[in-house]
């Protein structure tokens, strides 16, 4: 039967892994707490170019008044070097840090998160194909009518990965 939009249907197994990494990923934005949602739509407000502009747009103004108002007959508010506006611009990258830093942190967290999620799934994936490779070999033995065979690569296959003789030689690395 053909999809509506013209697409073929997902097969079953891939539909259920999809909506167990959204709800998986929803459940990681219900933990994220009310601040730290905040301070990530902030974030990803001063990532834009428009934030970039605005900062622009701002200290042209402030600079410009400040150089301008006593020709024009007003006071000035802060007058050259501008120690106002270098501390309001030092507090502001001082705070933005901090955001951007939290975010990375989350990020970070969420990385390895995927990281040990896709270990466990190619330490399954290998188990997996040992196993099929075992069954392939009891099969050839079985069948009377394939020529039986010494094949050293595939008895290497059949051994099982060491995952932790894998990690100590990548710590002496």
């Amino acid at each position: 039967m053909e999809h509506p939009s013209g697409l073929k249907p997902l097969p079953a197994r891939v539909s259920e892994n999809i909506e167990a990494l959204e709800s998986y990923y929803a459940g990681m934005e219900r933990r994220a707490g009310p601040a730290q949602r905040l301070l990530e739509r902030f974030s990803r407000a001063i990532g834009r170019p428009w934030f970039l502009g605005l900062i622009a747009i701002v200290v042209s103004v402030w600079i410009g008044y400040n150089l301008l108002a006593p020709g024009m007959g007003l006071k000035n508010f802060d007058p050259v070097p501008f120690p106002v506006l270098q501390g309001l611009l030092s507090l502001s990258a001082l705070l933005i840090t901090t955001v951007v830093l939290i975010g990375q942190n989350r990020l970070a967290q969420l990385e390895h998160q995927r990281e040990q999620l896709e270990l466990q799934v190619n330490i399954l994936t290998e188990q997996k194909t040992t196993k099929l490779l075992h069954l392939l070999e009891e099969l050839r033995h079985d069948l009377p009518m394939v020529r039986d065979r010494h094949d050293p690569d595939a008895l290497k296959l059949q051994q099982p990965t060491d995952t932790a003789e894998i990690l100590a030689a990548l710590e002496r690395r």
